[in-house]
């Protein structure tokens, strides 16, 4: 199992990014699949995730409305599409995946990260 996360990048306050998370090992709907963050001297959050069971999506409170989480079955692929970006969304974005269906729970497998910063 390994997932590969890209798309990170510097964009001004406002702007928008398209993280993406290639999985390989198994497909991308099996489990339930997820996006966290880590901003420097801060403890890592969770930011969206997907279910598998019913494909249901979830959201911290502080991306609600500005972040939307995908996925590709046919490219075996995870997004986050962010728009509004701002400065406190800076952040090392890692994908990660739990062998189960539900977004609760422990994440065994998880992507190297990518860089997100938001900077005029």
């Amino acid at each position: 199992v390994q997932l590969q996360a890209s798309g990170g990048g510097l964009v001004q306050p406002g702007g928008s990014l398209r993280l993406s998370c290639l999985v390989t090992g198994f497909t991308v709907d099996s489990y339930a699949i997820g996006w966290f963050r880590q901003a420097p001297a801060k403890e890592r959050e969770g930011v969206s995730c997907i279910s598998s069971s019913d494909g249901s999506t979830y959201y911290a409170d502080s991306v609600k409305g500005r972040f939307t989480i995908s996925r590709d079955n046919a490219k075996n692929t995870m997004y986050l599409q962010m728009n509004s970006l701002k400065p406190e969304d800076t952040a090392v974005y890692f994908c990660a995946t739990r062998p189960g269906p539900s977004c609760a729970g422990r994440y065994d497998y998880w992507g190297q990260g990518t860089l997100v910063t938001v900077s005029s």
